[in-house]
């Protein structure tokens, strides 16, 4: 059985239904999270740009020279380019850039785009799920780096799960800068979830587009709403498929019942605060160093460190 087909028939059998957020990222999802990050709605990129551009001087100096730099989830080098070239500038290059993620074919465009626009830097891309344990070869002192506050998508005992793993895999005198989105009105996080062009939408629908292919199914997309939701209890934004009417889905020859109105929750995005996002780290080994948020509190980069 198939990674895909094995977590779809798990998480659809679930009460509540769900399904894992890595099954977003085939070549179509990849694509469609590109368009996100520039839509006006999206704020989570353009911000945590200009606060690494901003701050990258200041996070290379308490950088060990010759580091490598292991980016968990990288989907594209810009943000790692910040702190690679802040480095440089400072008289203290990265050894290696070694970017971690499930997408192939999306790691290999990064490496040769990055063969063009810096040759002399050497990337060592690994393919595998952050999520899991890994063994890097690491040359020089290593320096994680998780953006995009993709540590919202874990729960918090997932996400304490993963700092613990890769403090693991990083050493005991490594660094971790991590990317975390702050708590702020609901309004502009649902917009961020919910755009008005519909690219997420599309998004959310294409991860169902997926399982078609890959696993067998015969999802109707049209069958599905996608919906953002904010759940102040947990402060997490949810997504969401919810289907349009009572359907009978088949995958690999099984039958999947959903009635009207019934949910399959795709994504959470934790919100972290500063102290909750500080406690979920020492809890997993790390200490916290520092913090740098934007002018308008939007965004936040902590730096961790295991020593």
């Amino acid at each position: 059985m198939s990674p895909v087909l094995e977590a779809a028939l798990a998480g659809l059998s679930r009460k509540p239904k769900s399904l894992p957020p890595w099954l977003f990222y085939d070549e179509a999802g990849c694509a469609l999270f590109d368009r996100i990050t520039r839509l006006a709605e999206y704020y989570p990129t353009r911000t945590e740009l200009a606060l690494l551009r901003a701050e990258a001087a200041g996070i290379a100096a308490l950088l060990p020279a010759g580091c490598a730099l292991v980016e968990y989830g990288a989907g594209s080098e810009d943000k790692a380019l910040i702190l690679l070239d802040a480095l440089a500038a400072a008289g203290r290059p990265a050894g290696c850039y070694q970017p971690i993620d499930v997408a192939e074919t999306a790691l290999r465009a990064l490496a040769s785009r990055l063969d063009a626009r810096r040759p002399t830097l050497p990337v060592r891309p690994v393919v595998a799920d952050f999520q899991t344990p890994l063994t890097l070869a690491l040359e020089g002192p290593a320096v994680g780096f998780f953006p995009g506050s993709t540590i919202g998508n874990l729960d918090p005992p997932a996400a304490v799960r993963f700092l613990a793993l890769a403090r693991g895999t990083l050493g005991p005198a490594a660094y971790f800068l991590v990317g975390v989105d702050l708590p702020k009105d609901p309004a502009v996080l649902i917009a961020a979830y919910d755009d008005a062009a519909g690219v997420t939408a599309a998004f959310n629908r294409n991860l169902l587009a997926r399982l078609n292919r890959d696993a067998g199914a015969d999802f109707d997309l049209a069958a599905f709403d996608h919906r953002a939701i904010w759940n102040a209890a947990e402060s997490r934004i949810e997504m969401h498929l919810v289907s349009r009417r009572a359907q009978m889905v088949r995958m690999a020859g099984r039958a999947i019942a959903i009635a009207e109105g019934e949910s399959i929750h795709t994504e959470n995005s934790y919100k972290h605060a500063p102290e909750a996002l500080r406690a979920l780290a020492r809890r997993a080994g790390w200490r916290p160093l520092r913090l740098w948020t934007d002018t308008a509190a939007q965004f936040s980069l902590h730096l961790l460190t295991a020593a």
